[in-house]
């Protein structure tokens, strides 16, 4: 029987019209036959979506499972959780929207609570009424069951992203600048002298003379000169600080049941925690 589930689970759905549904997703067993009855069609952008569709009147052949629904009615079926157990209301649904009878669903099960679970090429759960590799009733005949705990760890990292621009600009401005500068000019002093008689001057004749003499002052001269006088330089550095941030996080845990005593991780590695795994 798990070989028959797990070649299910590699075949693909394809409906009346020809036409590939996709690739089968999980497989849901009768719980009091054990066969499977349901599967579940990946379908949509990426296949996210997983649609039911039955395995009455399907044929195999190869790796295709040929339905008589076509394309339209399959991705058109009732929009029910892959992941949890079938109840018996959402099973008529199903299969009513397809044209079966609700009768047709095992009487045997009225009124009892929903008897299946999926099974997928990871996992074949409990929830099935019936593990792979267990005989009927639950019990196991193996001398050793391994499962794996698994459990999400956050994985943090940085991005670079901008804050903001520098941006520099040089321009000119006029102001008027005010110096005092000290001048000096030349001006033009007589002084008379007399000459007294008896002094020895030579002899004088009386004539027409020119003579003449420069003046000169000074005045205030203004010139420019480009003189640099200051440099700026701008670069970038790293400020490093620090900052929380916080995710949550699944883990699995495991339950075990021995004989009607349902006992808990903590319980299990002992009891007054000195056993206990340590958390990571």
């Amino acid at each position: 029987m798990q070989t028959e589930i797990r070649n299910l689970l590699d075949c693909h759905v394809v409906g009346s019209d020809g036409q590939s549904i996709g690739k089968v997703g999980q497989v849901y067993l009768n719980d009091h036959t054990g066969e499977p009855e349901w599967v579940t069609v990946r379908t949509g952008f990426f296949g996210m979506k997983q649609t039911f569709v039955p395995l009455a009147n399907a044929r195999r052949s190869g790796e295709e499972i040929r339905v008589p629904f076509d394309r339209e009615m399959i991705k058109g079926a009732p929009n029910i959780d892959v992941d949890g157990r079938l109840s018996l209301q959402e099973e008529a649904d199903l299969y009513r929207y397809y044209g079966m009878q609700p009768s047709a669903v095992p009487q045997q099960r009225t009124g009892e609570p929903r008897t299946r679970g999926p099974i997928t090429g990871e996992r074949i759960e409990r929830q099935t009424g019936r593990l792979a590799g267990e005989t009927r009733g639950d019990v196991t005949e193996d001398r050793d069951i391994d499962i794996t705990r698994s459990e999400e760890r956050l994985r943090i990292g940085t991005e670079s992203r901008e804050t903001g621009r520098v941006h520099l600009h040089k321009y000119v401005e006029t102001e008027t600048v005010r110096e005092t500068v000290p001048l000096s000019h030349e001006e033009v002093v007589i002084e008379r002298e007399a000459i007294n008689d008896g002094e020895a001057v030579g002899a004088q004749e009386i004539h027409e003379e020119d003579r003449e003499m420069i003046l000169h002052e000074q005045r205030p001269v203004v010139g420019k000169e480009t003189k640099p006088v200051e440099r700026i330089h701008i670069h970038k550095q790293d400020v490093r600080h620090e900052e929380t941030v916080e995710g949550e996080v699944r883990k699995e845990r495991f339950e075990i049941d021995e004989e009607g005593v349902t006992r808990g991780e903590a319980e299990r590695f002992g009891r007054r925690g000195k056993d206990k795994p340590p958390e990571r």
